[in-house]
């Protein structure tokens, strides 16, 4: 065996694995950034560290006053989820969202941006797929889970909409990836009267979309 292949944890269960990563990013943390964030939101925060392996997007990541517990309500009552991506629809846990509330299923999880009513507004009206599915779909946003992993303008979509008083989100999770509108739709989402967490700047993903739903129902389901 190779010198690589021999400094490999070979045995190490998956969770074994999750557990020493945590350690470790607690243990490599730095203070100043840790404090940042209330009890409450670290563990969402590292959550979102362990997805990455990224330290650097603490001082991006913002959480406003009551996000956790107001996510935590609406999971509660089975809020729906609304996505901008298939990619987070399928990442998400449905034995975790039946904790919190029996009714959850996938096809609570709410994705248009592929329906044909979608492609038709988009098509006639020169716009985005996901700005266009927003715009559809106010009703079903209207108390929702929204997580933007991808699309910035279904962020900016979301947020002119909320402060046009016509939905009001239960959660905000802002994190399109990109080049463009991103950060822009990102400095727009500040102006939300209601709980958001954001990551500013460029990055984000799908991924780190799921892993904040996730975080926060860790919380309680440990």
């Amino acid at each position: 065996m190779n010198e690589e292949a021999e400094l490999l944890s070979w045995q190490a269960t998956g969770a074994e694995i999750e557990r020493e990563s945590l350690r470790r990013i607690e243990a490599e943390v730095d203070p100043a950034q840790r404090a940042r964030f209330t009890p409450e939101e670290w563990p969402v925060a590292r959550r979102l560290v362990h997805t990455t392996a990224d330290f650097g997007i603490l001082p991006e990541l913002e959480f406003s006053p009551g996000a956790i517990p107001r996510a935590l309500a609406a999971l509660r009552r089975g809020a729906r989820i609304y996505t901008d991506s298939n990619m987070i629809r399928a990442g998400l846990s449905i034995p975790k969202l039946k904790r919190f509330n029996p009714a959850y299923e996938r096809e609570s999880i709410l994705c248009p941006v592929a329906d044909p009513e979608t492609a038709a507004l988009a098509a006639e009206r020169g716009i985005t797929r996901a700005l266009a599915a927003v715009e559809l779909h106010q009703a079903e946003l209207d108390g929702a889970i929204f997580l933007c992993g991808n699309a910035p303008l279904a962020l900016a979509g979301v947020v002119r909409l909320t402060l046009a008083g016509r939905i009001a989100p239960a959660l905000v999770v802002a994190m399109p990836v990109g080049f463009v509108n991103v950060v822009e739709s990102k400095v727009y989402s500040r102006q939300l009267p209601g709980p958001c967490i954001r990551l500013n700047g460029r990055r984000g993903g799908s991924p780190l979309a799921v892993a904040t739903l996730h975080g926060i129902m860790e919380l309680e389901l440990g």
